[in-house]
């Protein structure tokens, strides 16, 4: 309430403007993806900066010393780094915040993230959005989503592979536990929380590919009827990590006429997707 006191400019009319929202299932690309539309130099976005206060990030601003910080590797263990300056999917602190009437904050929450860095145009990496698509867009109706997506099989492997590792950390650390629960993050680890409900046999084993194997066939399922439903009425891009990474010249072109920027990124290497699992469990109706 102070940071809207004291920053925000309401006199801004930011909801038409050509935001870019990217969701998914994590483990899809979208990291990879927010620093590519990042480095276009477009958007504003919450960065590592801006933790603990995520909620009032002009205020905090004021107050805070800004730290020279080298870049380390995130817990995934994934050869992402990042430091303060790099961005981050914050923003789901507000929405729990707020959980039963985001839609009358958002405007002002973005606006106040926008009067911190300048640029017009808000960028969201968000895991859990795909499950707020038609009110996102009802909301910004100019905006941007980008859905990445990746084989099956590969991604149920890694996010498997993601959980296991949260949990360990998450036990060794109780803090680590804290943290993912302040940001509302709950794909993996000792706190996850499934995306929907399993209705094969009630799956509740983590530890089962198929039951990642089940939430990547609803999420996406979700996403891909969503879409041909309401085609005429939302801005998505679907985009294949795997086609990405086979194809990264034809796809930077693509993607930047979409988003209406111009950035680029290396070729990059597939290293995930040639992971390989020993089953004879697997529940190939979910493939």
């Amino acid at each position: 309430e102070l940071e809207i006191l004291l920053f925000l400019n309401k006199q801004e009319k930011i909801n038409k403007n050509p935001h870019v929202f990217i969701t998914g299932l994590p483990r899809s690309g979208t990291t990879m993806l927010l620093e590519y539309i990042y480095k276009s130099e477009k958007f504003s976005s919450l960065k590592y900066l801006d933790m603990p206060f995520v909620m009032s990030p002009n205020f905090y601003s004021k107050i805070s010393k800004k730290k020279n910080i080298n870049k380390i590797e995130r817990m995934h263990n994934d050869a992402v780094f990042y430091d303060l300056d790099s961005p981050e999917a914050f923003e789901e602190v507000f929405f729990t915040t707020f959980k039963y009437n985001w839609q009358e904050k958002i405007v002002d929450y973005v606006n106040l993230i926008i009067t911190k860095y300048g640029n017009k145009r808000y960028l969201s990496k968000n895991n859990y959005n795909f499950q707020r698509l038609d009110e996102l867009h009802k909301i910004f109706p100019n905006s941007k989503f980008v859905m990445p997506f990746r084989d099956p099989l590969s991604h149920a492997i890694s996010m498997m592979k993601q959980h296991e590792n949260f949990c360990f950390e998450q036990k060794k650390d109780n803090f680590t536990l804290r943290y993912t629960n302040y940001l509302g993050h709950f794909e993996f680890g000792l706190n996850h929380k499934k995306y929907f409900n399993n209705e094969i046999g009630n799956n509740n084993n983590f530890s089962d590919i198929n039951y990642w194997l089940f939430q990547w066939s609803k999420v996406y399922n979700y996403l891909l009827n969503n879409y041909q439903q309401n085609q005429e009425n939302k801005n998505i891009f679907f985009l294949s990590y795997e086609k990405f990474c086979e194809e990264t010249n034809l796809f930077n072109d693509k993607l930047n006429k979409y988003l209406e920027i111009e950035t680029k990124i290396e070729k990059l290497s597939n290293k995930n997707n040639i992971e390989v699992i020993k089953s004879s469990n697997i529940d190939v109706n979910l493939l």
